[in-house]
């Protein structure tokens, strides 16, 4: 089979880049599981610290409840990556659904609140094999010329999921603090059934038998200035987007706007619809202009409006800069994870290097609301969102410098 070249030397199989408005079938059965999995979750993120309070502990343990997940992904995203390069991408996604299913479905069934945390950190480890295996399949799996369409719709099925999840949980919790949580055991056990019997095979990239080169080496990626700087940019992401979002966002609301706590779902709600309707067409841009210029307007938005939080002193700019913070982290996402892919490649695994661009990710989400709750209680808000949006904009200078990994697509042979 003929081969199509990439600016690293390196080769991706030619069949890969046919039918260009076509997604494979295997990528619909990858959006169909993210879309289970992001909808699971959303049954028990509302539920889980009021389920743990009810072991007769205060706010700072039931907290601890959510961060002992992020803790345990964190931890074993190396383990995760090892296994993707022995195992191969779909037994460690199946085997990491599986484990998060069985540690939930525990959790509806913990006595005191020790049973909770183990059962609750156990599911961490599963959770990062599971996040590491299906970006390594989405990479393996997307034509080279749709990356970042392919990334957009994967984002786009997991904000959905996000968005139904809390609607249906809250009415699954009428029924008992414990319901939703065999919901969500059950949500991923389906998913696991779909990716194991739909999902076309999938030789792991690192067997002889899979008749393509060995496992990308760490040390090669870190070579790569795309690489370097979407390590930078997934930190700063990680800190904003998934850190201070969910932590000083809704405190920020209350404490310095006098709003109620509405005002911080208010604030979630619209930088969810901004992030949409960014997904709808940030894939394609990515596809088409390159990864640099969506990551540089993406960090820069997401960075200015950020900060812009922390200075507003009403609610309907809190509202508004909360909206453009969501557009520009739609703008990022797709082209970040492009980005990934075009280092990697089809024609290899990529284990370690991805557990590691996760961990940067966790490790922003678990030290930005830190370090935004020191400065917001010594220096006011305004140092909080501030710095935050510093971050970004720093990673956006990272970008500057690096490489443009989207290859030029060949002209089509007669």
């Amino acid at each position: 089979m003929s081969k199509t070249p990439r600016p690293d030397g390196a080769t991706e199989p030619e069949a890969a880049t046919r039918q260009p408005g076509r997604l494979p079938r295997d990528i619909k059965v990858m959006l169909v599981a993210a879309f289970l999995i992001a909808l699971g979750f959303g049954l028990v993120a509302p539920v889980l610290p009021q389920f743990a309070t009810t072991f007769d502990v205060g706010a700072t343990a039931a907290a601890v409840i959510v961060s002992i997940f992020a803790f345990m992904r964190l931890v074993f995203a190396p383990a995760g990556g090892a296994l993707i390069v022995r195992l191969g991408e779909r037994p460690v996604y199946v085997a990491g659904l599986l484990i998060v299913a069985a540690s939930t479905a525990a959790c509806a069934f913990a006595q005191d609140y020790w049973q909770l945390l183990v059962f609750r950190g156990l599911g961490g480890a599963g959770s990062v094999m599971f996040t590491v295996a299906s970006m390594a399949l989405v990479i393996r799996l997307a034509p080279p010329e749709s990356r970042g369409r392919v990334s957009g719709a994967y984002a786009s099925a997991f904000l959905i999921g996000n968005v139904c999840g809390p609607i249906v949980g809250g009415l699954l919790a009428s029924f008992g603090l414990r319901v939703p949580f065999l919901a969500y055991a059950a949500a991923l056990v389906l998913a696991a059934l779909v990716v194991q019997t739909q999902l076309s095979h999938v030789p792991a990239a690192s067997r002889p038998e899979g008749g393509v080169a060995p496992a990308m080496e760490l040390r090669e990626a870190l070579r790569d200035s795309a690489y370097r700087a979407a390590l930078a940019s997934s930190f700063a992401n990680g800190w904003a987007t998934f850190g201070v979002r969910m932590a000083t966002v809704p405190l920020f609301a209350v404490a310095a706007l006098g709003a109620g706590p509405e005002a911080a779902g208010w604030a979630l709600a619209v930088f969810a619809a901004g992030n949409a309707a960014a997904l709808t067409f940030s894939g394609r841009l990515a596809d088409n202009l390159g990864r640099k210029p969506l990551m540089l307007a993406g960090l820069l938005i997401t960075g200015t409006a950020t900060a812009a939080i922390g200075f507003t002193e009403a609610l309907p700019w809190f509202l508004a800069a909360s909206a453009v913070a969501g557009i520009g982290s739609g703008l990022l996402g797709p082209a970040q994870q492009a980005a990934i892919a075009d280092v990697i490649g089809n024609d290899r695994s990529g284990g370690r290097v991805l557990a590691v661009f996760q961990m940067t990710a966790d490790s922003g989400a678990i030290i930005g609301p830190v370090c935004a709750g020191l400065l917001a209680d010594r220096l006011g808000y305004g140092w909080a969102f501030g710095v935050t949006g510093g971050i970004l904009i720093a990673a956006a200078a990272g970008w500057l410098v690096a490489r443009e990994s989207l290859r030029a697509q060949p002209a089509a042979k007669a």
